[in-house]
């Protein structure tokens, strides 16, 4: 592999690794909210959470652009107030790719919380432990193979993202340039086949080994759960 191969690498790495660490608070919060709470607006926000599923990716990425670049509402607010810029740099693509990857985060989340049984739960609160300590030591630990297939989820989508991350950040080598767009580019050069081809199969490989290790830890889990049993 050349420098500029492994640079390519170890950015959509970062990004994805980044995208997993920010998405999955909120969507822990909101995959639980879903789940558990009955609330007004829930069908709202259930669909804006959804809808970079069904949208466009380059319509996701202009929206980004209009509100978080440097003119828009909130982009602007945050460079002249922080000197935060989000485009055309890693930071905005990794806002795309949490933009892109947080539904499936979300939806594997709250299958997991329905899937517990509430009855546990009631148990708990019943024998005097407060909301937060059963969400802790019981909740959390029987949703854990969820998060795990979310955080997973979520970072095959990071490395394979495209059309938000170049609307919204466009594609600059060493800066912005992840797996997918570094394909693509190589794709319209000259003799860029066989550079393209290795980085596909780099890609592969890695969607593979993230899936593999997410189900091997997820049977960990599992076994852990039923020793406790």
């Amino acid at each position: 592999m050349s420098e500029a191969e492994i640079g390519i690498v170890l950015l959509s790495l970062k990004v994805a690794i980044w995208c997993v660490i920010v998405s999955l608070p909120p969507a822990l919060l909101i995959g639980w909210l879903l789940a558990r709470r009955e609330f007004y607006g829930k069908t709202l926000v259930n669909v804006l959470v959804h809808l970079p599923l069904v949208m466009p990716p380059v319509v996701v990425g202009y929206i980004l652009l209009v509100t978080l670049g440097k003119r828009g509402f909130i982009g602007s607010w945050l460079f002249d107030t922080f000197g935060i810029s989000l485009i055309f740099n890693w930071k905005g693509v990794v806002v795309a790719t949490a933009v892109m990857a947080f539904p499936l985060i979300v939806r594997a989340i709250r299958q997991a919380i329905e899937a517990v049984d509430q009855n546990l739960e009631t148990a708990a609160l019943t024998l005097g432990r407060s909301p937060a300590l059963v969400f802790l030591t019981i909740t959390l630990p029987l949703i854990l193979p969820g998060i795990l297939a979310g955080a997973t989820l979520g970072f095959a989508r990071a490395l394979g993202e495209f059309g938000a991350t170049i609307t919204f950040v466009s594609n600059i080598p060493g800066e912005t340039q992840t797996l997918p767009l570094a394909i693509y580019s190589l794709l319209q050069v000259p003799n860029g086949e066989e550079m393209a081809l290795r980085l596909v199969i780099l890609s592969a490989l890695l969607a593979f080994l993230a899936i593999a290790l997410s189900e091997w830890l997820a049977r960990r889990s599992i076994k852990g759960l039923e020793s406790r049993a």
